[in-house]
């Protein structure tokens, strides 16, 4: 059979991470390349209870199918917490319950955007997000990250200029993926005003905002927003658990009712039992604590891979020092052939995941690499991080 593969679908290409899973099976490589949470920070013994309670009390809600805007009670839960701990407004807006974080990007682009459209973002950015759009047929237009950690702002305005098809600005501003950073808020604001003026939604993705575990907190751009020019998306799969896919995306009502039907045609609606599940958690137990308790082991993670990396890797070896989230983003010197070291990486049992996998073109070149210490044991991290700047001196 000659199958004939749509154009949109031809030139794309698997997740770099999601193809790299296919090789931990191995249970003694060392694992650096994923997104995952930590395994210690699902709180199982009080999902395994409620579980219990809904299958006893309210198992025909729990089995059956629901609304697609999501269960209301859980709809009400992000909505409460958007606006005490996030400061957004809720006036004028509406939040869907998505299938993940993942969902909310890829239908909001499905809603706005027509084949040949632009979405402009961070440059590098998260490979999902990327996929998503190239998937419906968009051009992935990148804009690299400042010295500050934000955008660079002058190369923004220009490429909004330079692209009058350009729907929407995908941006990953807190904790950013694959970097770490974080935008400044002045940044914020200045991104806003460009985004207004040139007529282009912000899709502001926060997975990580809950994550922070050093420095001052920075408002979201969504709470700055005053002109309906921004729409969130988050998730409780860094504080909850990954694999209950619950997330969310708020916008202003016009919008969001058109995307409510592009989900109907997906799914229908997420997961009802684990909607539920994630409604209860939120109201029966102290989710603030529980957060608590994942920072401190975040900073915990995080200052190990970094202190290691300043003990053992040579200074020509750059990388990023995050106040939260997953990720620290490493840049070889030119000297050093990227692939080579992660093949070098591979064969020493350390997995972490090529920089030109987050590029909104993939074939650029990159010299840089992502690192992630959520997953890995401390063990795990003193060990790989060794074996890496082995390979990093073999090669000078």
């Amino acid at each position: 059979m000659n199958y004939r593969i749509s154009k949109k679908m031809q030139d794309l290409r698997p997740s770099a991470i999601r193809e790299i899973f296919k090789a931990l099976s191995d249970p003694t490589i060392i694992s650096f390349a994923a997104g995952n949470p930590a395994p210690e920070s699902f709180p199982v013994e009080e999902l395994a209870r409620l579980s219990a309670d809904i299958y006893a009390k309210e198992s025909v809600t729990a089995l059956q199918y629901g609304i697609t805007e999501g269960y209301p009670a859980l709809r009400r839960d992000v909505e409460a917490r958007l606006s005490d701990r996030f400061n957004i407004s809720m006036e004028g807006q509406t939040t869907v319950i998505t299938s993940g974080g993942q969902q909310g990007i890829e239908l909001l682009c499905k809603t706005m955007c027509d084949e040949g459209d632009t979405v402009i973002c961070e440059n590098p950015s998260f490979i999902g997000a990327l996929n998503a759009f190239r998937s419906l047929g968009c051009n992935t237009v990148g804009v690299p990250l400042a010295e500050d950690g934000g955008i660079d702002l002058e190369k923004l305005e220009d490429t909004m200029k330079a692209c009058p098809r350009a729907k929407i600005l995908y941006l990953i501003p807190t904790f950013q993926n694959p970097a770490g950073t974080c935008m400044p808020l002045e940044k914020r604001r200045a991104v806003l005003e460009l985004a207004k003026k040139y007529n282009i939604v912000i899709l502001e993705d926060n997975p990580y905002g809950e994550l922070r575990f050093a420095g001052e907190e920075i408002p979201t751009i969504k709470s700055l927003d005053k002109d309906n020019i921004v729409v969130y998306s988050g998730s409780y799969s860094k504080v909850l658990s990954a694999g209950m896919r619950i997330g969310f995306i708020c916008g202003p009502e016009e919008l969001i009712t058109k995307l409510v039907v592009a989900k109907q045609v997906e799914d229908v609606h997420t997961n009802q039992f684990f909607q539920m599940l994630c409604h209860r958690y939120i109201t029966e137990c102290d989710i603030d604590a529980h957060i608590a308790g994942i920072r401190k082991l975040y900073k915990h993670k995080c200052g190990l891979m970094l202190s290691e990396l300043d003990r053992v890797m040579p200074d020509c070896v750059k990388y990023t020092r995050p106040e939260g989230g997953l990720f620290i983003w490493c840049t070889l010197p030119d000297s050093i052939d990227q692939g080579e070291f992660i093949k070098k990486a591979m064969e020493k049992k350390v997995a972490v995941v090529p920089g030109q996998a987050f590029n909104c073109d993939t074939s650029a070149p990159s010299q840089c690499f992502r690192l992630n210490y959520s997953t890995p044991s401390d063990e795990q991290i003193i060990t790989g991080v060794g074996y890496l700047a082995d390979a990093v001196k073999a090669m000078l």
